[in-house]
């Protein structure tokens, strides 16, 4: 799986397609899959090319070797930026975790090491998130004398909380696998060599189901969360109607009826 196959050329992400997944590998593990400008531009044209494609039911991302998923920005790209381009960088980072979490497909953070700082972000960003038990999981941006760039402030503590989000970010603490699960950062923490393995077990459950359905399911969840539960139940119910409409409602239930399993085409 190169990024060739798949009709891009990309310099620090490996991006190809394998049945119905689309895999995204952060390719940098000698500088631990840091980000810095050119790797945001390559997985943003990995996204896109993912979100375009009918036949990608969803996305696996993870990080080159065995140490990092992320491990953050790249800080000597990030020692020489100055307010302006620094806030640039910022909304084009969070641009594209706005790819990443709104895709219309599950996204899967197969976090295999450190994820600190951006690698955080871009977890946060995914649909799912699972882990090895060695991963580490951290804002640590204070210590640097600036804040999380890159959703930080936002997602996590829609994730955790409040409380446990200033604790981490403020701190700039680096936890576990085993506390980022206790406080809900983290699905399910997995052995290594079955990282993947789970991604993909995952992908083919929720790939078995409509289409449109799990579509209109993210949006409903993720545009919910921005609303009022009042705002958040009428947006329920618009796509609920929706998918009343579509051939694979009359597909899923008729083969319930019939005790069978369904074939759903995403129409």
């Amino acid at each position: 799986m190169t990024s060739e196959s798949a009709g891009l050329t990309l310099e620090n992400v490996l991006y190809g397609k394998k049945g119905n997944i689309a895999y995204v590998t952060v390719n940098r593990p000698t500088v631990l899959n840091a980000l810095n400008t050119p790797t945001w531009s390559d997985l943003k044209a990995a996204f896109e090319d993912a979100r375009g494609d009918e036949t990608v039911r969803g996305v696996i991302l993870t990080g080159a070797g065995d140490k990092a998923f992320i491990a953050g920005a790249d800080i000597s790209e990030l020692a020489q930026v100055a307010a302006f381009e620094a806030e640039r960088s910022s909304r084009f980072g969070q641009e594209v975790l706005d790819i990443i979490e709104n895709l219309g497909k599950p996204v899967i953070a197969a976090v295999n090491g450190f994820a600190l700082g951006g690698g955080c972000e871009t977890a946060m960003a995914c649909t799912i998130r699972i882990a090895v038990e060695s991963a580490k999981f951290g804002q640590p941006e204070v210590s640097l004398g600036l804040v999380p760039g890159g959703g930080g402030t936002q997602r996590l503590p829609r994730l955790v909380g409040k409380g446990q989000a200033l604790q981490l970010i403020l701190s700039g603490e680096m936890i576990s696998a085993q506390e980022a699960y206790r406080i809900g950062l983290v699905n399910e923490i997995v052995p290594a060599a079955g990282l993947i393995q789970r991604a993909e077990a995952i992908l083919a459950k929720i790939g078995a189901n409509a289409p449109i359905a799990v579509k209109f399911a993210l949006e409903a969840v993720n545009k919910g969360t921005e609303a009022s539960q009042s705002e958040g139940l009428l947006i329920e119910a618009a796509y609920f109607g929706l998918c009343a409409a579509t051939e694979d409602k009359k597909e899923g239930t008729t083969a319930f009826l019939e005790k069978r399993a369904p074939k759903f085409r995403g129409r």
